[in-house]
């Protein structure tokens, strides 16, 4: 075959060898024409420069998006192309989006390959011999026979597990301003966090939020716009404590800044970025304080004298703060009290506590710190797509179930425009009945129809345009029937409130149903111009509602309203008025005596037995003081007053 002409391929190592007289001799004709004979390295590589098969991806590129810790990782060398807070959105959905079709294809370039492997460079010979009348085509055929026929020459790859490329990087060393933010947050958290929670969370979170941003910056990270807006949106949420003196909206509002502030370390845009993002904050807890204690080692094991003299320096501060201040407070009464305003009480007595709270802040800072240096990419999570149904099998129950909610529908509207007289009478139901009856079904209604967009979209057809045509039609009908179920479920909480009064529970499951609404009306938008963005949306939804109803004070809310409906119908919940927090005061002050004394009477028992200090007094709790101290509830007024004024309410 040595005969055969062929043209070289510019730096294919075996077209030199052809081109060599010495080296065509040392290569047997038998072993060029064995199907299982190995190929020069560069021949049969359909990725190798100037192989005439399919070009392959690039070899570098490849082992930079393998390698771990390659898109931020410290002292890798890694470019825009490889660092996600360096792409574009449309950079990152592109590569998840293509992962799947990269696996599909893993196979057929395997057979490709093999089949020039067991080809060799015979093909492009081919040809020559053809024309020259030779019987080389024959012999190609039955290479391909014979590598067909063996079956386990290329074996399909395993299917690849969902966490398949999520990578858990280490971060670079602990450096000195990190372990500084770190420390400030640990003592602000030993200082502060006794007596309840209000705008001292807000101060030690500050610092905690720095120690992230160090340790992110340190490890070759840049700010994305997402991280500002997580990040100033978890601060803003911690503003809640500081202003409402509720408990529930204010643990909410926490919650949700611990998630907000997961999004902001890790980032993602996809859903299960979204969804997973706190257990990567969760799993630095373990390995943040063995990071930060790694780096403290490194800085002062082998320089024992430094850290003698920060010792030194920070007993000497104390001691003259002590001695200096003591003294400006025996000279003058007004600045003793401010002093003793500002400085947190340092008793023997709560010692242990204090050591549990500088733990708790040292831990919590490293968390956050670490998670920042070495997030987790869960964006790279490949969620399989679901295999698409059959028109008739998918749009069927789909089109039955809208006909369904369009038939509810119409007796809601009918019923909305005066027809309540009608149907409390063929039910035989009172107003209020009808109410309570129907809004938990609605709100059960909501939840599913989520879902089921959720498994249609998994499943729906979309082979061609026409199969993307039915699908909006079809959910965007249905969401648009469910936002009339959504505004039934809240003229019917509506109605319970008039009936009943306003509680808790109901006003924390009506903005459940508000904010049902909000999604379902997000997800219409996706159907129109895409779905890329849908992920965060929702989660900033959630964030931006949660931190609008702490802000509206729902205690206060609560108040206001049934003191209107006090002063409309004369029903008051009297027991129940008396459980509510330091923000109904202003609304409950509005009460005519002496309701209004057996009202307050206990709230502001409360409040003059608890003496917080200032950082940990919400501005609603200041402001219920300011009020009870100007206007005292009557100190006449006992229970035998107040007990004639208690109606047990049917419903609550």
């Amino acid at each position: 075959m040595s005969d055969i002409p062929s043209t070289p391929e510019p730096g294919d190592e075996a077209s030199a060898q052809r081109k060599s007289p010495e080296a065509s001799k040392e290569i047997p004709e038998a072993e060029k024409r064995l199907p299982g004979a190995r190929e020069p390295e560069d021949s049969a590589d359909p990725a190798a420069p100037g192989s005439r098969g399919r070009p392959g991806p690039d070899p570098d590129a490849t082992a930079k998006a393998a390698a771990p810790g390659g898109e931020d990782e410290p002292g890798g060398e890694t470019g825009p192309e490889d660092r996600p807070f360096e792409k574009t959105d449309e950079d990152v959905d592109e590569e998840l989006a293509g992962q799947t079709a990269r696996e599909a294809d893993r196979d057929e370039e395997s057979a490709e390959r093999g089949a020039r492997a067991a080809g060799g460079g015979v093909k492009p010979r081919a040809g020559a011999a053809a024309r020259a009348g030779g019987g080389v085509k024959p012999q190609v055929q039955a290479a391909r026979s014979l590598h067909a026929g063996t079956g386990g020459a290329h074996p399909s790859p395993a299917p690849r597990p969902w966490s398949a490329d999520l990578q858990f990087t280490s971060p670079a060393p602990v450096r000195t301003p990190t372990l500084w933010a770190v420390l400030a947050t640990g003592v602000l958290s030993m200082l502060l966090l006794d007596g309840g929670l209000a705008i001292n969370l807000l101060l030690v979170a500050l610092p905690a939020s720095l120690a992230a941003y160090l340790s992110g910056r340190a490890a070759g990270r840049s700010t994305r716009a997402w991280s500002v807006v997580w990040g100033i949106g978890g601060i803003g949420l911690l503003t809640v404590p500081a202003l409402r003196d509720a408990d529930w909206p204010s643990f909410l509002a926490v919650v949700t800044a611990i998630a907000l502030g997961s999004l902001a370390l890790n980032g993602g845009r996809t859903w299960p970025a979204v969804l997973l993002g706190p257990i990567g904050v969760f799993n630095s807890l373990v390995t943040g304080p063995v990071w930060g204690w790694r780096g403290l080692r490194e800085r002062f094991g082998g320089a024992r004298r430094s850290v003698g003299v920060g010792l030194r320096a920070l007993v000497v501060s104390a001691v003259l703060l002590l001695v200096f201040g003591a003294l400006f407070a025996g000279a003058d009464a007004a600045f003793a009290d401010l002093l003793g305003d500002l400085v947190p009480d340092t008793s023997v007595s709560g010692g242990p506590w204090r050591v549990v709270l500088l733990v708790f802040g040292l831990v919590g800072a490293l968390t956050v710190a670490h998670t920042a240096a070495a997030p987790v990419r869960w964006d790279r999570v490949v969620v399989p797509a679901g295999r698409p149904r059959n028109r008739v099998e998918w749009a069927l129950p789909l089109i039955v179930l809208t006909l369904l909610f369009a038939a509810f529908n119409a007796v809601q509207l009918a019923v909305l425009f005066g027809g309540y007289r009608a149907v409390l009478k063929n039910t035989g139901q009172s107003y209020a009945q009808y109410a309570r009856q129907g809004f938990w079904q609605l709100l059960v209604v909501t939840l599913l129809t989520l879902l089921v967009v959720v498994f249609a979209l998994r499943w729906a057809p979309r082979d061609d345009a026409s199969d993307r045509k039915l699908v909006r039609g079809v959910l965007g009908t249905l969401c648009g029937l469910a936002l009339v179920v959504v505004a039934s479920a809240v003229r019917r909480m509506d109605m319970y409130v008039e009936a009943f009064g306003l509680t808790r529970l109901r006003v924390s499951v009506l903005a459940v149903e508000l904010w049902l609404g909000v999604v379902i009306v997000l997800i219409m938008a996706a159907g129109v111009w895409g779905a890329r963005w849908l992920p965060r949306a929702v989660a900033a939804s959630a964030a931006a509602g949660v931190l609008a109803f702490g802000l509206m004070s729902p205690d206060s809310l609560i108040a206001e309203r049934n003191v209107q409906r006090y002063e409309d119908t004369g029903d008051f919940d009297l027991l129940y008025a008396r459980d509510l927090s330091a923000d109904a005061v202003p609304a409950l002050d509005k009460l005519k005596e002496p309701m209004r004394s057996c009202v307050l009477k206990s709230i502001a028992d409360d409040l003059g037995k608890d003496d917080t200090p200032w950082y940990a007094t919400s501005w609603g709790e200041a402001r219920a003081r300011d009020i009870l101290r100007d206007r005292p509830p009557a100190a006449s007024t006992d229970w035998s007053v107040c007990s004639q004024l208690v109606h047990a309410p049917t419903h609550r």
